[in-house]
């Protein structure tokens, strides 16, 4: 592990990371609790007796300077947008490189990719750029280029060997995520996506917490057809509501196979419970849409080259062209009423 620049992030709790832990997972609250993000969290009279309040007690009221630092140095960026999942292996790290690469493909967009899968960073093997370091200049860390219109930043990158296990508790995390947005100079770009690891765990109320302090579109779900995936999605859903994170819509990968020779098309996973099309319409959420099996994807993915360049007639490759324009017709409708707003 290259700790060179790795300056020490705080031990102590981040901003609302543990009260909010409590509160998505469900917990009982005292009649007037506080809130996990208040500066009174787990300490107010209220939240005696309380089976969160160490938990929120762990946490700490934002830090405005923090905040501000990390507001200074994103005001640059127009839309972000964080690409998240309940379970691993539904395909959220490729279809991250794929949006990211959809978004840059025209040449006429900047567009950043920040991979915060901090313990299992598949993004610079994904974009070609195994092996690459990252470098420090007067202002602040440079992103790695894939092309001159898309940077991408990774943990991967300070790895001296891509087999290195990153072995570290959760404050250490979220303050390589506070360096990664703080400290690079991401420049002025107009699309930040997010490449978020499993779950809802410290990273994503980390992100969450220091994006919020700037400017954030959306997070886009994704899964795949079959309930076993589909019911992690649902708790997915449930905390983007709990902290506030606006969903832009949800992704059905790998959702069926369409045979090269004949054209049929096969359910590889068959959506028992309906799929993401039934638990879109459950839960009131958009259904962006569905990406097909192709084997051309992973190897694409290994061999850190663009699918869309490989395959530009695959039944996939259309489907996430797709995706990828209605993610940007949300990006411009909520930037035109944040424009109003203001």
């Amino acid at each position: 592990m290259a700790h060179a620049h790795l300056s020490p992030p705080s031990g102590r709790a981040e901003v609302t990371r543990a009260g909010a832990m409590a509160e998505a997972a469900g917990g009982p609250r005292p009649q007037e609790c506080p809130g996990s993000s208040s500066a009174q969290a787990g300490t107010a009279a209220a939240c005696q007796g309380c089976p969160n309040q160490r938990l929120c007690a762990a946490g700490a009221a934002a830090d405005p300077a923090e905040a501000a630092e990390v507001r200074a140095r994103l005001r640059g960026v127009r839309h972000a947008v964080l690409v998240l999942s309940g379970k691993g292996g539904v395909g959220k790290s490729s279809f991250s490189a794929a949006l990211a690469r959809g978004l840059a493909a025209g040449g006429d967009k900047q567009v950043a990719l920040l991979d915060i899968d901090i313990c299992g960073p598949s993004i610079p093997k994904m974009m070609g750029l195994e092996g690459e370091q990252v470098h420090q200049s007067g202002s602040g860390w440079s992103p790695v280029y894939v092309e001159d219109n898309l940077g991408v930043m990774s943990v991967g990158f300070l790895l001296s060997s891509p087999d290195d296990a990153v072995i570290w508790r959760g404050p250490k995390k979220n303050g390589l995520i506070k360096q990664f947005l703080r400290d690079v100079d991401w420049g002025e770009i107009d699309y930040l996506v997010v490449d978020t690891p499993p779950g809802t765990s410290d990273e994503h109320l980390s992100v969450v917490q220091y994006l919020g302090a700037a400017h954030i579109d959306g997070a886009v779900i994704i899964t795949t057809p079959q309930e076993v995936s589909l019911q992690d999605v649902r708790k997915e859903i449930n905390f983007c509501h709990k902290v506030k994170l606006p969903i832009i819509g949800v992704v059905e990968n790998m959702s069926g196979f369409i045979c090269p020779k004949c054209k049929n098309e096969s359910q590889i996973f068959p959506p028992t419970t309906g799929g993401a099309e039934k638990m879109c319409q459950d839960l009131n959420v958009t259904l962006l849409g569905r990406v097909p099996l192709d084997p051309q994807i992973g190897k694409s993915c290994d061999q850190g080259q663009s699918f869309f360049s490989e395959a530009p007639e695959s039944p996939a490759t259309l489907s996430y062209r797709s995706i990828i324009q209605r993610i940007q017709e949300y990006c411009d409708q909520h930037h035109l009423r944040e424009d109003k707003t203001v």
